[in-house]
């Protein structure tokens, strides 16, 4: 039984739902101090320019600890809209967007006060969606070493580290002719353009 704990994430890349698939059972980290430009609240969508960040804004956090379950999400402004529309005009053209945006669309019409609360039901969703049976559970308190049986990857998923884990193959992407394929990129780039197909590629 292979169990593993990972951190939170804002439409987490392909390779936190390359583990995902592969395990059993699963840990999100919710008692951990809050780290800033982590995929925590921010993922990268293929845009017709090239890569594009969309980071969630966050209330400002004064100390340096404040644990990531109680991170505010801010409402000085518009993020969702602006977030949908970058989805909207980078993704109109899949093959799968409109099969898809009523799924994600909910997400940027209701008002979110915490982060964790936002990025739980993200995942839920994207969950259904690629048909993962894994058990899915919350931390109730921070270990800095886990149990053995579970293998921690809450810091080995991050912006700025190479996907060491990432076994997906390359796949259909609409800008490829412009900028190459682009690798983990968030997991709505593989739905919008693989479809049914994400579930194979995750598993492959």
């Amino acid at each position: 039984m292979r169990k593993v704990c990972l951190s939170t994430a804002y439409l987490a890349p392909v390779e936190y739902y390359v583990e995902i698939a592969k395990a059993d059972t699963v840990l999100i980290e919710s008692c951990d101090y809050y780290r800033k430009q982590t995929y925590r609240n921010r993922c990268y969508i293929a845009a017709a320019n090239g890569p594009m960040a969309l980071s969630i804004p966050v209330e400002k956090i004064n100390s340096e600890k404040i644990v990531t379950r109680d991170v505010r999400i801010s409402e000085h402004n518009d993020w969702q809209i602006n977030h949908w529309r970058s989805i909207e005009s980078a993704y109109n053209s899949t093959p799968f967007f409109e099969y898809y945006k009523d799924d994600l669309i909910p997400f940027y019409e209701r008002k979110w006060t915490f982060l964790w609360d936002l990025n739980q039901a993200m995942l839920s969703k994207m969950l259904e969606l690629l048909n993962l049976q894994a058990e899915i559970q919350a931390t109730g308190e921070y270990k800095n070493k886990l149990e053995e049986d579970f293998l921690d990857l809450r810091e080995a998923i991050h912006p700025k580290k190479e996907n060491q884990t990432l076994n997906c193959k390359p796949y259909y992407q609409v800008f490829e002719q412009r900028f190459g394929f682009q690798p983990n990129l968030s997991i709505i780039d593989l739905l919008f353009n693989m479809g049914n197909e994400s579930q194979l590629l995750i598993n492959s």
